[in-house]
């Protein structure tokens, strides 16, 4: 079994964001959230061959999932905790999948399906993970069965193994896929706020404007809702950063209409399958009408302040990592003397 330093051990900086001004005299604020990861003793011991692996899972009808992963990453604990913990999800990964991890600022060696050879943290960067943890599923013939962006609930993330498992992937998009195990809630009064875009919704006609455009999905009967609205929402910090964006709140099964970035009309509901919408709340956040970056998962205040302000900033455009821009603004947080709490 393996651990995993607490990544306050591990952060190095490259530079502090320029959007933040350090007080150089300022006692350094804390950083609280990490947490003790630990990788399962049921994860495959691989040698990190990716093609190796599919052929060793093909053999006995399984499929690999390659879980990316950080030090002391929170929500890679939530997901150890809460999912990789659950006799269910144990069992059914058991008889369905080899499951292997990378740690996406690791040194080990990666084989790539094209015979590559990378480092973990080169490997990740060429898959694009922005945010762990990460999940790819692989079919037979090294495809990308499925890829999964931040943390599912235990639920959910059973749904998104069926779909693999099942072979569904071929067959239909995993959002059309999960609508067979999930409650499709009516339209129902969402809660709002006072800094959100009011109706019409004419996203060609916001997309032009100076400021950012962010679209953000709810629905009724939603927990994870809720707790943005009464704790992220209610942040001072968030709502700095948030009436700087034109933000378009809709309801994921809504027959609301909209005008899409194309100007074409059409409804929440339709706007959000095309998007791929699978998650409440997600948000797709744009900049000049170019989609930079999107929450597809849980996440927490200082996140959600932090994808928010990667592109208010323009910081995407100079930090294509963000991980490494979140290091930088936390950082540059605490050089005021505030604390920073990841997990709050």
């Amino acid at each position: 079994m393996r651990y995993l330093l607490l990544l306050s051990c591990l952060i190095s900086l490259f530079g502090v964001s320029p959007s933040f001004a350090a007080a150089p005299a300022t006692q350094k604020g804390d950083f609280k959230g990490v947490k003790l990861v630990e990788i399962p003793s049921w994860f495959k011991p691989s040698f990190l061959d990716i093609q190796e692996d599919i052929n060793e899972a093909t053999e006995s009808g399984k499929r690999v999932m390659v879980y990316f992963h950080q030090n002391g990453c929170p929500y890679c604990a939530k997901l150890v905790k809460d999912n990789f913990s659950d006799k269910r999800t144990i069992d059914y990964m058991a008889k369905h999948f080899d499951a292997v991890d990378i740690n996406m600022w690791g040194d080990r060696e990666v084989i790539a399906l094209n015979g590559k050879t990378f480092n973990e943290k080169s490997y990740s960067a060429s898959r694009k993970v922005w945010f762990t943890p990460t999940i790819l599923f692989f079919d037979e013939k090294g495809k990308v069965a499925l890829r999964i962006n931040g943390y599912y609930p235990k639920e959910k993330f059973l749904v998104a193994l069926r779909y693999v498992a099942e072979r569904k992937n071929t067959q239909l998009s995993f959002p059309e896929y999960y609508k067979k195990f999930s409650i499709v809630k009516k339209q129902s009064q969402l809660a709002s706020e006072s800094f959100f875009t009011k109706p019409s919704y004419d996203l060609q006609k916001l997309k032009q404007q100076e400021k950012p455009l962010a679209i953000l999905f709810e629905e009724g009967d939603c927990k994870a809702c809720d707790n943005l609205h009464k704790i992220t929402l209610k942040d001072k910090d968030t709502i700095d950063i948030l009436k700087q964006f034109n933000i378009v709140q809709l309801d994921r099964w809504a027959d609301t209409p909209v005008i899409d970035l194309n100007g074409k009309a059409t409804t929440a509901k339709k706007l959000a399958d095309t998007l791929g919408v699978t998650f409440a709340p997600y948000a797709v956040l744009y900049d000049k009408g170019v989609e930079v970056i999107r929450i597809e998962g849980f996440l927490k205040s200082f996140h959600v302040q932090s994808v928010f302000d990667y592109v208010l900033t323009g910081d995407y455009k100079k930090e294509t990592s963000f991980q490494r821009y979140i290091e930088h603004r936390a950082m540059a947080i605490r050089n005021t003397g505030k604390t920073v709490d990841i997990w709050k």
